[in-house]
Order: C-alpha cells, then sequence, then structure tokens
C-alpha cells in the first residue's frame, strides 16, 4: 500500500508512491460490510481460488498478498496496509463474499444488535456438568 505524504515531504523521500484515492473511495462510500462487523481479531485466509483472481484493485491484492502464507488478523491488515480498520472490514467482507478469502471468527456479531448471539441451554449444561465432574 501506499502513504500519504506529511506536509514539506515529497512522495519520492521515502521511496514510497502517493496515496491518490481516499480510503472512502476505495470502499464506494460504504463505512460497513453487507452481513457482519467483523471482530478485530478475526483471522483471514487466502484460499486456493484467489491465486486466478484478475482485475482485483491494489487494496484487494495487497490482503490477498498478506494471507496467502499464514493467516493474519483484521487488525494486523490494517496496520500493515495503513489503512482504516473500516475500510479493511469492508474489503476483506468482499474477498470473502467473492470466495476468495475465509474468515475465521471466535464469536458471531449480529450487525443489527451489536451482541453475539446466546449459547444454547445444552451448551451451558455441559459445561456446568464438566466443572461439577472435576
Amino acid at each position: 500500500m501506499s502513504e500519504t505524504p506529511t506536509p514539506g515531504r515529497h512522495s519520492g523521500d521515502s521511496g514510497m508512491e502517493t496515496r491518490t484515492v481516499r480510503p472512502y473511495a476505495v470502499t464506494g462510500g460504504r463505512v460497513r460490510a453487507a452481513g457482519t462487523d467483523l471482530p478485530l481479531e478475526a483471522l483471514v485466509e487466502m484460499l486456493p481460488s484467489a491465486a486466478q483472481a484478475r482485475g482485483l484493485p491494489p487494496e484487494k491484492r495487497a490482503i490477498l498478498q498478506h494471507a496467502a502464507h499464514t493467516f493474519v488478523s483484521v487488525a494486523e491488515l490494517s496496520a500493515l496496509l495503513r489503512m482504516p480498520i473500516g475500510v479493511v472490514r469492508v474489503l476483506v467482507t468482499d474477498l470473502s463474499e467473492d470466495g476468495l478469502v475465509r474468515i475465521h471468527t471466535s464469536t458471531p456479531v449480529s450487525v443489527h444488535t451489536g451482541q453475539s448471539p446466546a449459547l444454547s441451554l445444552s451448551v451451558l449444561e455441559s459445561v456446568l456438568n464438566g466443572i461439577a465432574a472435576l
């Protein structure tokens, strides 16, 4: 990814190109992904089908490059790409919907309520029985 130069510094000083596209333009103005709001610790894994993907913008290609050899969290991608976390969440969700990455989360979060779904009573009873058996 590229860096936005600070005043008084030219992009040639750091060897990086100047970002010409604002983050909101990268996501088409969207601030949230359609289905879920990814947690910061969600892990992203590139799927084999992504190797043949063509026509992707540079930001999505960079995400695939970082997720190609190891799992990488959404927070790490944000830091590596020097992009706001909200933008990375939208891009990762887009890549997932296109079948290019798999997202691993510990607990799903509902966009509408912001709460994770309640555990089933049977799971809670099993945990309680296991603790009691100790």
